[in-house]
């Protein structure tokens, strides 16, 4: 993946000296990256990336230089105050600077706080979305955030806070009733307090649940569980961050909308996995 792809006509926006584009890489797939960030990609003179961001994509930015910028989860990482500030120097400097972050810089990026950081100093900015593993990533496991014969609400909860803790904020009382569907970000390490609080709150243990780590890449790997045996569903399987967690019925959708195993040759497992007894087509 040496060559970067052409954009098709259109025009483009110009990413000048002095300013940062902060810009979703998507969840891993390459070809989950949008075409504005392709475009940025052909003119920063540097890219400041993320843990998460697919290291091939930066093949498509040879004339730039690449610094690496990850925040890892008990790992050691730079700091956020120092990363913003860098920003601020770079485009001080006069440089076209792409900020390059997995997923969507504004969900459980800090793109907020980073995009502050850099108009408190005086640097223009443009936000690029990108696709959000939440969604994106759940995609690639066959596991729709929203089925109307399921949700008519999904809530994104970070299973940890800037402290590398479980959120004192949440309250797990108040979302457990109030979205039928849970989306979990960086939740792995916090397992048992997270299960914990949501069956404490009145989640039955038999609720489907689905970990997908390494979303959209080669190497993902999806686990099917239950609310009361995900912990040891985890703890057994080996599995490793990053990952995301769906808590919902709408996990019942992989057992037929698995496409990659389609792909791969293999039969449903299940035409109705939801028991509607009736076409999909059906009113």
């Amino acid at each position: 993946m040496t060559d970067s792809p052409a954009l098709p006509a259109h025009d483009w926006p110009e990413l000048k000296p002095g300013w940062v584009w902060l810009c979703g890489a998507g969840p891993g797939d390459p070809g989950l990256v949008t075409l504005h960030t392709l475009n940025a990609l052909k003119q920063a003179d540097v890219i400041v990336y993320d843990a998460l961001v697919e290291t091939g994509i930066l093949s498509w930015a040879p004339q730039a230089e690449h610094v690496y910028a990850g925040k890892r989860g008990g790992k050691p990482s730079a700091k956020q105050r120092d990363i913003s500030l860098h920003l601020v120097e770079l485009a001080r400097a006069g440089k076209r600077v792409l900020r390059l972050k997995g997923g969507d810089p504004f969900v459980f990026g800090r793109g907020g706080e980073e995009a502050q950081t850099l108009i408190q100093h005086g640097v223009p900015v443009r936000i690029i979305p990108g696709i959000s593993a939440g969604i994106g990533g759940l995609a690639y496991a066959g596991i729709p955030v929203t089925h109307r014969d399921v949700n008519q609400s999904v809530t994104f909860v970070t299973g940890h806070d800037q402290s590398g803790e479980t959120p004192s904020s949440l309250d797990w009382q108040a979302i457990s009733k109030g979205s039928q569907v849970l989306v979990i970000y960086m939740g792995m390490k916090h397992i048992a307090r997270i299960t914990g609080a949501l069956l404490d709150a009145g989640r039955p243990a038999s609720e489907p649940c689905a970990v997908v780590t390494s979303a959209t890449t080669a190497a993902q790997t999806v686990l099917e569980s239950t609310l009361g045996t995900m912990e040891a569903d985890i703890a057994a399987s080996g599995m490793e961050p990053p990952a995301i967690i769906c808590v919902g019925r709408s996990v019942l959708m992989r057992q037929v909308l698995d496409w990659q195993a389609l792909e791969a040759g293999e039969t449903p497992r299940n035409l109705d996995p939801l028991g509607r007894g009736k076409p999909a087509e059906s009113a």
